[in-house]
């Protein structure tokens, strides 16, 4: 059996599908699917390409730089200097180690996390429904699907109860498709295939038996996904690091060039010239950036899991920590979730044992979307239901808002308006909606009376009583139906209204200071709820929010976008909208420069979650929407939330250290060196020993992501801004270029340093000058106010002392280096000393002038 066999197979009878690829009904045995596995691989768009230990090191030799130094030293053995070329070959394979170790644990971890985050399908496998792992369907599989699935593959759909697919992904329709079984055109195009689903697409409603047919990179979707690229829009980060990046590049290039024509003009040793102007760019450049991001993301997204975080996106963390505003519905996460039926009440408010039953049949009978309403009323009680049967369900849908059942055998029963043995319907929802489609009302006695304005307005009176109270109310209808195969939308007519349902959900208890809390950290949090406005405000005053404007879904689509921008900023609800309208909502709010968060679990959700700037989901969400979201929390709540938020701050926060270090002691000691080097008949520094300089500085680096971060770094969002890290490269590199000139001078006009005693102390002042900016520029604060991170702080010690020791040991002339006099080494601290207190003085008139 191979996949060229279910070609059309849209257009086969299911026995002769089923047969061809050698299922049944009852669906795969556990052996037969495990050998399909093996035959077709996991149902990916692409094979996982995992980070492997051989692939991982050999990408740290890609850059160009490295290959360029592997260049000139291969060179270099050529010319003789092979002692030089041995150096530094060890040294870039040094570094590499050292990117590979810090890489590759990253990765592990990362890989780890995300395992915790997995989709999952329904098979029957040996006859019997098993969840089992959405990569692990193999064709044959029969999968049952059920509103929220996301369907994991393509394949033919063997049974249908009112099964609406949303397929936009593919097809672009706006409406969810109806799927049920039955033959269609061999040359029917993807939207005409109504007896099919695709992977990518996701239930609406009702449910279904699905044969699957074609798998991974052979579905329509992976077909579609080989001409397109699979990457996720780039982050504000990613573009800023990438900016970053481009900017030292072309000055890294320019600095290449010219150093080495200058010096070969000046009529120094060519292959020297080459090495020196290669080492000067690498140090310059931000080769370990790439290590650094990866790094320090990875440990964000394991701090992150620690508080109930699960990173599906690494690069959105940085969107985490920026987002101002925050979006949500309020069932679960400012309101316990535990919703409980309070009342079944008749049109005059009184209890009734009937609009209760009637509530009973339409939620146990539905087969539709499932939800906490419908679980709510049948944990209640369970009245007698002997004989009856539903022939016919009109699925929720988020436009009606409501959901009927037609039940047959109803004598027993007397439903209003039953005529001898007719079946009737019962219609459950949104109160609106469902009076909406009633003419009559169900009166005291039994009485059948016309829904006369003077009795809308009596329900209505009672309506907004009970939502005030906090109370959700849903209204039950009914009426009797003729027999016929099929009901649709249009018999939801000339119904009788029966009754209301109030159902409750308390507030959380901490609700009200996880509010405040994310308030202190600069993010505001507005509600979108398909609710009425009555009780989105009652949970909103009861969780001590300040409501500043409501808006409704009536009223939204009264207005135009540019309306919408301006209103959505000021408002804090928005009640009784669609899920369309929620992604309006997020996208007027992104119009007016928010970084916005979405937060949602149901299929309603997802467009929101994709067009959020941070989509975040609960791991017991429908797969649509952990499908969409960013970040999946174990635990529904605000304050998991919050602490992700404060995990996403700080780990933006040590990205851009890397970045500022860069920018500073590196960037103006290499242009410092460069300029030198004009005007002296030797090179400031050996390129072995600028290499060896970088390699060591490389240390305290990688132990970034384990700093600690000032409290006021977390405070409030921050966004990526180049203008200001050029204005800090700008300043900081001047203050590290006035240093280290102070440095040539004192070494050749005090001292009268030999070039050998000229390279070596030069090598320690500016290695300490690194070193020791990185404790300066990581904080805002007095460098003595903020105590770093352990294994910065020690790393910093470690390589401070081995500069000290290296001119002293036994391979020190092998390096070009030579032990100095103590009053050379203590003019040298002396002019560290100086350097990290100017830097001091300058951060703090800097950050008093400039914001970020």
């Amino acid at each position: 059996m191979d996949n060229s066999v279910n070609a059309a197979y849209w257009n086969q009878q299911p026995e002769a599908l089923l047969a061809a690829l050698q299922s049944s009904a009852a669906g795969l045995s556990t052996p037969a699917a495990g050998q399909r596995l093996a035959q077709f691989g996991p149902n990916l768009l692409r094979a996982r390409e995992k980070a492997t230990a051989p692939r991982l090191l050999l990408d740290q030799f890609k850059s160009p730089l490295v290959l360029i130094l592997l260049f000139a030293a291969a060179i270099s053995i050529l010319t003789g200097a092979w002692i030089d070329a041995l150096i530094v070959l060890a040294i870039v394979v040094a570094g590499a180690v050292l990117g590979f170790v810090q890489e590759y644990n990253a990765s592990n971890a990362v890989e780890k996390l995300r395992s915790r985050v997995t989709l999952k399908a329904t098979a029957l496998r040996d006859g019997q429904p098993q969840p089992i792992l959405a990569e692990e369907v193999v064709p044959g599989d029969v999968v049952l699907l059920s509103a929220g699935s996301l369907i994991p593959a393509d394949g033919l759909v063997l049974e249908a109860d009112d099964f609406f697919v949303n397929q936009a992904v593919l097809t672009g329709e706006t409406f969810p498709v109806e799927k049920r079984p039955g033959l269609v055109g061999t040359t029917a195009s993807l939207a005409e295939r109504t007896n099919c689903v695709f992977m990518g697409t996701n239930v609406r409603s009702g449910s279904a038996h699905v044969l699957i047919v074609q798998t991974g990179a052979h579905t329509a979707f992976g077909q579609i996904a080989e001409r397109l690229t699979l990457r996720p829009p780039e982050t504000e980060f990613e573009r800023g690091i990438r900016n970053f990046g481009h900017m030292l590049t072309q000055v890294m290039v320019m600095l290449v060039l010219v150093v080495f024509a200058i010096n070969v003009i000046l009529q120094k040793p060519a292959i020297d010239s080459l090495l020196f102007a290669v080492a000067l760019a690498v140090g310059v450049a931000p080769e370990l950036l790439p290590a650094i991001i990866s790094i320090t993301l990875s440990k964000g997204a394991q701090n992150m899991a620690k508080r109930g975080v699960i990173v599906r996106q690494l690069a959105s963390i940085e969107n985490f920590g920026s987002m101002d505003v925050l979006c949500t519905d309020k069932t679960g996460t400012l309101t316990l979730g535990v919703v409980s039926l309070d009342g079944a009440l008749d049109p005059q408010g009184r209890p009734s044992d009937g609009v209760f039953r009637y509530a009973y049949l339409n939620a146990h009978f539905q087969t539709g979307l499932s939800n906490p309403l419908d679980e709510a009323i049948t944990a209640h009680a369970q009245p007698d239901i002997g004989g009856l049967v539903k022939t016919e369900e009109i699925p929720y849908d988020f436009v009606r808002k409501r959901l009927s059942v037609v039940v047959g055998q109803v004598a027993n029963l007397s439903p209003v308006g039953q005529v001898g043995n007719l079946p009737y319907m019962i219609t459950k929802g949104a109160l609106d909606n469902v009076l909406a489609v009633c003419t009559l009302v169900q009166e005291d006695g039994g009485a059948v009376l016309p829904l006369d304005d003077g009795r809308r307005a009596h329900l209505q009176e009672l309506y907004a009583q009970w939502s005030e109270q906090g109370f959700r109310v849903l209204g039950v209808a009914t009426r009797a139906v003729p027999p016929k195969p099929v009901y649709t939308e249009a018999d939801e007519s000339g119904m009788a209204f029966a009754g209301f349902l109030l159902f409750f959900d308390p507030p959380k208890p901490d609700a009200q200071q996880a509010i405040a809390d994310l308030c202190a950290l600069g993010v505001e949090l507005k509600i979108i709820t398909g609710d009425n406005r009555r009780v989105a405000m009652h949970v909103a005053h009861a969780v001590g929010m300040e409501v500043t404007g409501v808006v409704t879904g009536a009223e939204m689509n009264q207005m135009h976008d540019e309306a919408l921008w301006r209103l959505a900023d000021r408002a804090t609800i928005f009640a009784e909208v669609d899920p369309n309208q929620k992604e309006r909502i997020i996208s007027a709010l992104q119009k007016t420069g928010h970084v916005v968060g979405y937060m949602g679990d149901g299929i309603n959700d997802a467009p929101a979650l994709h067009a959020a700037d941070v989509g975040v989901s609960v791991d017991s969400a429908v797969d649509v929407a952990k499908e969409a979201a960013d970040f999946v929390l174990l635990e529904q709540s605000l304050d998991v939330l919050r602490q992700g938020i404060e995990e996403g701050r700080r780990t933006f926060a040590n990205t851009l250290k890397y970045v500022f270090t860069t920018t500073s002691a590196n960037f103006g000691n290499m242009f410092s060196m460069a300029g030198l080097s004009l005007f002296i008949k030797f090179l400031p520094l050996l390129p072995k020993q600028i290499l060896l300089n970088n390699f060591l500085s490389d240390f305290p680096a990688m132990t970034i992501a384990t700093d600690d971060v000032d409290r006021e770094l977390v405070d409030k969002p921050r966004r990526w801004n180049v203008r200001f890290i050029r204005n800090f490269m700008i300043v900081f590199g001047l203050v590290s270029s006035l240093f280290d000139y102070l440095t040539f001078g004192m070494l050749l006009f005090v001292l009268r340093a030999t070039e050998e005693q000229f390279r070596t102390g030069w090598f320690v002042e500016s290695l300490f000058t690194e070193l020791f900016i990185l404790l300066v520029v990581r904080t805002r604060r007095p460098l003595f106010r903020s105590k770093p991170g352990r294994y910065l702080w020690g790393s910093t010690l470690l390589v401070g002392l081995a500069t000290l020791a290296i001119p002293y040991l036994p391979f020190a002339g092998v390096l070009g280096f030579v032990p100095l006099p103590p009053l050379t080494l203590l003019l040298l601290i002396a002019i560290t000393l100086l350097y990290v207190a100017a830097n001091e003085v300058v951060k703090r008139a800097f950050y008093r002038k400039v914001h970020f």
